[in-house]
């Protein structure tokens, strides 16, 4: 039995008050807050052994180098990519969003014929079609939309149903034998709807296509295992899984990794490099890995995903089942909508809402009088509030650290809004 509330105790940040309330923190899939032992170890770090990575003969770097590549590996056991070669299936990045233009660039360098032959297989031209979803995050959709612009390929997009999910009965349609990349979110970041991502990942499959999603918000909240799904690329962020900010890591088939041209160029990425001639470029991890890596920050990642395997994901799951149904409860309050399933089925516990008559920012200035944090704005995903026929929304986000109490204070505080506001 996996005591949460000694969990939660781990985290120092929310042993605060705001505004004289004690803090209730739902804007996980914002920002997720960061247990002591994770604080811990990248101070630590830097207290005992920094030192530039894959790069120096000396004790501290290669105690360093020994600790960044510890800590790849912990990621890798986390995402189901721990097989023999796991590690090297996993490239460290600066973030999620880092990641996904990592692939766009590296796409569209093959597409200008670099990589020789071996790349060949991610050229994007003409008449090829680029697929991603209407549900997806700025960080897909930029980057991708930015990828056709480049390469005159034709995007194109899979709809959502009426309560957000991506839609899957349509999959031949938009999914043919000219589709090269399909880019998906595994979980909606504003609806908290998971994906049924299997059908869309064996149609792009059986067409050819390269499928990449974004695993920002499963990885978190789930128990993914890359291999078992067969993606061919995933993204995700440390700091949505209770890690450091400003790393990410970007999963990759081994055999694609190795094709693929890389998108960044400098120090530690180049086996050999001359003034007359092209440089020859090391194998993957090591070629998407130019310059100088954050590597306090890996080592931390690394202990926020042991923790995670720890407690177990799906004790995780469970506790984040029994917070997204008292969540749900306020689609039964007057005047509150929704944006997203209001079942708890094949969802995680974030859930939007929309006050009527209410702007979103003045709820959020009211919840958070309250002591409460939640999100408001498009959430970096304005197709899909344009979808509900809003342009911005409020979202309360769990984590591992959150009560189903804490969810009540929730909905005491919004079923108060309309009446303060006098909203009709």
């Amino acid at each position: 039995m996996v005591d949460f509330e000694a969990i939660r105790a781990q985290f120092p940040i929310l042993d605060q008050k705001i505004h004289g309330h004690p803090l209730v923190y739902l804007d996980s899939a914002a920002t997720s807050q960061k247990p002591q032992c994770v604080i811990d170890a990248e101070s630590e770090f830097y207290r005992t052994i920094n030192a530039g990575v894959h790069r120096g003969a000396h004790e501290l770097a290669a105690l360093s180098t020994e600790a960044f590549e510890q800590a790849r590996a912990k990621v890798a056991a986390l995402v189901g990519a721990n097989s023999a070669e796991g590690e090297e299936e996993i490239v460290v990045t600066g973030g999620a969003t880092a990641g996904l233009n990592l692939l766009a660039t590296a796409i569209g360098n093959a597409s200008l014929g670099r990589g020789g032959e071996a790349a060949r297989r991610f050229a994007v031209k003409p008449g090829d079609e680029i697929v991603v979803s209407e549900a997806e995050h700025h960080s897909v959709l930029l980057p991708f939309q930015e990828l056709a612009a480049r390469t005159g390929a034709t995007f194109k997009w899979l709809g959502l149903t009426e309560d957000g999910r991506v839609r899957t009965d349509d999959l031949d349609e938009v999914i043919t034998e000219r589709t090269k990349v399909v880019a998906i979110t595994h979980v909606g970041n504003t609806t908290g709807a998971i994906t049924n991502i299997a059908p869309i990942i064996r149609r792009a499959h059986e067409v050819g296509a390269v499928f990449i999603l974004d695993a920002c918000q499963s990885v978190p909240h789930l128990k993914v295992d890359f291999h078992a799904l067969d993606v061919d690329f995933a993204a995700w962020s440390a700091h949505k899984m209770y890690g450091p900010t400003g790393v990410g890591f970007l999963y990759g088939k081994r055999e694609l990794l190795e094709a693929l041209p890389p998108a960044n160029f400098g120090g530690s990425m180049v086996e050999l490099a001359w003034m007359d001639k092209p440089a020859q470029y090391m194998e993957p991890p090591a070629r998407f890995e130019a310059g100088t890596q954050p590597v306090a920050q890996v080592v931390a990642a690394g202990v926020a995903a042991e923790w995670l395997m720890n407690i177990g994901m799906e004790n995780l799951e469970d506790h984040e089942k029994a917070i997204a149904a008292e969540l749900l409860k306020l689609g039964d309050i007057d005047g509150i909508r929704i944006l997203g399933p209001r079942e708890n089925v094949d969802r995680i516990g974030t859930v939007a809402f929309d006050v009527k008559g209410v702007h979103p920012h003045d709820v959020g200035q009211f919840i958070d009088a309250q002591g409460i944090a939640i999100r408001v704005g498009h959430h970096c995903a304005q197709p899909v509030h344009r979808h509900f026929g809003l342009f911005a929304s409020n979202r309360a986000s769990s984590g591992i650290y959150n009560s189903v109490d804490d969810a009540k204070a929730l909905i005491e505080a919004v079923s108060k809004v309309r009446a303060f506001f006098r909203a009709e």
